[in-house]
């Protein structure tokens, strides 16, 4: 981790955090949709999202290497300790639940023997054996665990819009347009 603490979010981790809330979102709603259809789209659905799930694997990868690498601001001195706390715990369980989210979607896949296929003819290898038993568990894992991505960054969109709006404290602007 960087020695000096960053007065701002660079413009990597800005650029990778806004790509990644659209495409969070989009495999979120995607994956209601391939959930919730039988129609053609549901293939077309399982298409977008398998490759797109690999890509948000790359890019938290990358986000966290970042992270690590130059930091990020100081909470406000005046951020009550509660406060501070859950920033600092619901940034844990966001980048856990992205990191987490595509490798058990990957897992699921494999032990269910369906292929990961990122473009075309390029296939990605199963990464656990395959299982019935393990499918259905990480079926199961792989619901349960996007809806509380979904919670999670309902509350992360909800502090952004209170440290924006109502503390102004320059919180919401450091990651908005990299100014304190």
């Amino acid at each position: 981790m960087s020695t000096t603490p960053a007065t701002n979010f660079s413009l990597p981790a800005r650029v990778l955090h806004w790509t990644m809330a659209v495409l969070i979102l989009a495999m979120l709603f995607i994956g209601v949709g391939m959930v919730a259809s039988i129609s053609e789209r549901h293939e077309w659905l399982v298409q977008i999202h398998k490759p797109l799930g690999i890509a948000l694997l790359v890019l938290v990868v990358l986000r966290l290497f970042i992270r690590l690498k130059r930091g990020a601001p100081p909470l406000p001195a005046d951020l009550p300790g509660i406060q501070r706390r859950l920033a600092h715990l619901s940034h844990l369980a966001l980048y856990l639940l992205m990191f987490l989210m595509p490798l058990i979607g990957w897992s699921m896949l494999s032990a269910g023997g369906y292929p990961v296929i990122l473009y075309g003819p390029v296939l990605l290898p199963p990464i656990v054996p395959e299982n019935p038993l393990l499918f259905a568990i990480l079926r199961q894992a792989h619901t349960y665990l996007a809806f509380l991505l979904f919670l999670t960054i309902l509350g992360h969109l909800g502090a952004a819009l209170y440290h924006g709006l109502i503390r102004r404290d320059g919180v919401f602007s450091s990651m908005a347009r990299g100014k304190p």
